[in-house]
């Protein structure tokens, strides 16, 4: 995996704003189940709410569906969450040690934002992760709320395609890994390198876009909603896609 220095961070927020139209984004996060055959001794652990066994495939990708960050190998029964806040990105992330750029103004504009990570709603709210407005069905909600949920499903996306990818390109994932977990962490940490490789050597590709199948989703639990400072964050995203950064089809959608 590359190493997560600030330029990386300003080079992929580029890429985000050029490629979804979401600026300051630092990257698409979200996990997959990768199925296992039952570990030997351990139980439950490994068993997921889809009633099969799985280590966690946790990533953080880019504009180009290359993986920026991957942490490998948590147990099926674990959310995403759960796997983020246990991760070495989450502990950096809190101790201020990721190397994210400082909050600037959005381009062209004076509103000012945070560099953020975009997920789903299995991930809790903070100043440096977006997640949707009222979980993914948007019942109940403003217009403007159901138009940023909209632009960071746009973002997001780029991690679904991501995991389509890998598990297309290397069909070892097709079906239950028959080795034990700490092999089956291999292989996936293998995949993932060399998935990052041929992006580097392909580039991006239209196709790509329409890859979502894969992996299956992590269960989805309620997280908490975020203090204050990360809810006014979302609010300030919120209010840019609905004035400045509006794109002409998105009342549409």
């Amino acid at each position: 995996m590359p190493s997560l220095t600030e330029q990386l961070w300003k080079n992929t927020a580029e890429m985000f704003e050029q490629r979804a139209n979401f600026p300051h984004c630092l990257g698409a996060v979200d996990g997959k189940h990768i199925r296992i055959i039952k570990p030997t001794g351990t139980g439950s652990q490994h068993f997921n709410y889809k009633h099969y066994f799985s280590i966690v495939l946790l990533a953080v990708v880019d504009a180009n569906y290359k993986f920026l960050y991957i942490d490998v190998g948590s147990f099926g029964k674990d959310s995403d969450s759960t796997i983020f806040k246990k991760s070495t990105l989450w502990n950096l992330l809190t101790r201020n040690e990721l190397n994210i750029p400082k909050a600037c103004p959005i381009t062209n504009t004076n509103v000012v934002a945070n560099y953020v990570f975009v997920g789903d709603e299995a991930f809790g709210l903070s100043e440096h992760v977006l997640r949707p407005y009222g979980g993914t069905r948007g019942r109940n909600l403003t217009n403007k709320k159901r138009i940023f949920n909209y632009c960071l499903s746009r973002a997001r996306r780029y991690v679904e395609c991501a995991f389509g990818i890998l598990s297309n390109k290397w069909r070892i994932f097709h079906r239950p890994l028959n080795v034990n977990t700490e092999l089956a962490d291999n292989i996936t940490n293998a995949c993932c390198v060399l998935h990052n490789f041929v992006r580097e050597r392909n580039g991006i590709d239209f196709k790509d876009s329409l890859t979502v199948e894969g992996f299956e989703e992590i269960n989805p639990v309620i997280v908490d909603r975020g203090g204050r400072t990360a809810i006014d964050m979302r609010n300030i995203y919120a209010d840019y896609f609905y004035s400045e950064g509006a794109v002409s089809w998105q009342h549409d959608k």
